[in-house]
């Protein structure tokens, strides 16, 4: 019953998305940024996740900032100084890098960004190992990620393109590419199940914030998807509901805030 319900969910995702034909394409810049800028509840949310990265930022040491995973994103908008990077060479990034070997220097960077990022790494310990490297002491690692919570561990398991297994035995996983290739609940594993672990093998990161959010309103305004049910008229009232949820329960949570600090 599950396999057919996982399977009619990819058919109806595959016919909704069939002008995507490679998800790893540079060539999907554009048309990722107009998405973003034409659905006025994906913007808002994008400028939530931004304004999220100040309020790091702020906390941070002097030093570089930079953004993982940049894609087709808008940050420069509201932080001109930030150094937009992603391992796929969109032409709207300031460098193409892996954010397992990274070109910076020692304890050169104040701050780390990134949004939908971390599930997408096929070695997480490599990365969590170069950030320590990059990082200056006090300098903060900043992450929005998905979460399976009440809502979005459906979403996850059965309408989302993306995998998702949270019974991985490992952090690391095969990548054929760097955006289809993926665990969606590989922040859950490693923050979560797998918490002494982490703790274990990064004692240099202490876990300042691991805080659930945004129950219901990205999956209502269509993600990266054309189509959206979340008009900007509506967006606010959305927003107290999804507060709301989270207020009854973290477990509502679709997406998560996690923040480690650099001792």
């Amino acid at each position: 019953m599950e396999n057919s319900i996982k399977r009619t969910a990819k058919r109806i995702f595959a016919s909704r998305n069939k002008n995507i034909t490679d998800l790893d394409s540079p060539d999907r810049f554009w048309e990722i940024r107009n998405t973003i800028k034409k659905k006025s509840a994906l913007h808002y949310l994008y400028l939530e996740v931004y304004k999220k990265y100040l309020d790091c930022i702020k906390r941070s040491p002097s030093g570089k900032i930079v953004e993982i995973g940049s894609g087709a994103g808008f940050v420069k908008e509201l932080i001109p100084n930030i150094i937009t990077t992603d391992i796929v060479a969109y032409s709207g990034i300031d460098k193409t890098l892996d954010a397992t070997k990274m070109d910076f220097l020692d304890c050169s960077l104040s701050c780390i960004c990134m949004f939908n990022v971390l599930h997408h790494i096929p070695n997480t310990p490599a990365f969590f190992q170069e950030a320590l490297r990059c990082l200056a002491p006090g300098g903060r690692l900043f992450m929005v990620e998905p979460y399976p919570g009440w809502i979005g561990a459906l979403v996850y398991r059965y309408l989302h393109h993306e995998p998702y297994d949270p019974h991985v035995k490992q952090w690391e996983f095969e990548s054929k590419g760097p955006v289809s290739d993926a665990n969606n609940a590989l922040p859950y594993v490693i923050f979560e199940r797998d918490i002494k672990k982490f703790r274990l093998l990064f004692p240099d990161f202490s876990i300042e914030r691991f805080e659930t959010h945004t129950p219901l309103r990205y999956w209502l305004a269509g993600g990266l998807k054309k189509w959206s049910l979340l008009p900007s008229w509506v967006f606010n009232f959305a927003t107290w509901v999804d507060r709301k949820l989270i207020q009854i329960s973290p477990k509502f949570g679709s997406f998560v805030n996690i923040e480690l600090v650099k001792r």
